[in-house]
């Protein structure tokens, strides 16, 4: 899903979460559960959202931890095993700190990535029902090019920027690999 449109992959998903022929709803309603309108709920459009857009990052987040866990040498494994180490012991004190880096960029990456959203509450919902999927950066776009408020559309991508760095900062410090 990571190589495929954003825009595909968001139209695919308003049709599977379509009130009445989705096929979320389709199998809830064949469970004998309640269906919902997942997109036009203030409560639920967020986090169907959320998770479509988990959903589609999950690849690329795969992609990376696998070329993370053919980085760890087979000689900590060996070590770990010669000094008597179970598999708990060797994912907590081989594979954990090995995938330190990874996840760091991991973490990283996909977090810049959410705070900057955009397409995907756009072509599902253009920021509603009521706002309640309107992200930052759908705001300044809304600002900038709807109501052509183009000064505080420029000061809320000046906000989103310190925003993304300090928590990218945050998170640099919390992860970095211990020396």
């Amino acid at each position: 899903p990571v190589v495929t449109s954003i825009v595909a992959i968001a139209v695919v998903w308003r049709f599977v979460l379509h009130p009445d022929q989705g096929l979320m709803n389709l199998l809830l309603s064949q469970l004998g559960l309640p269906t919902h309108n997942w997109l036009g709920d203030t409560v639920l459009a967020l986090p169907a959202i959320i998770a479509m857009i988990v959903w589609k990052n999950m690849g690329f987040a795969m992609v990376i931890f696998l070329a993370g866990l053919q980085t760890i040498p087979k000689a900590l494994y060996e070590a770990a095993r010669i000094d008597g180490a179970g598999r708990w012991a060797e994912f907590r004190y081989v594979t954990l700190p090995g995938l330190r880096p990874t996840m760091l960029f991991v973490v990283v990456t996909t977090t810049i990535g959410y705070l900057q959203v955009f397409e995907e509450p756009f072509v599902m919902t253009d920021g509603g029902p009521l706002d309640s999927t309107l992200s930052l950066a759908m705001y300044t776009y809304e600002e900038g090019f709807r109501f052509f408020h183009q000064g505080y559309a420029a000061a809320i991508s000046y906000v989103l920027f310190v925003v993304v760095a300090v928590v990218a900062v945050i998170q640099f410090r919390l992860l970095r690999p211990e020396t």
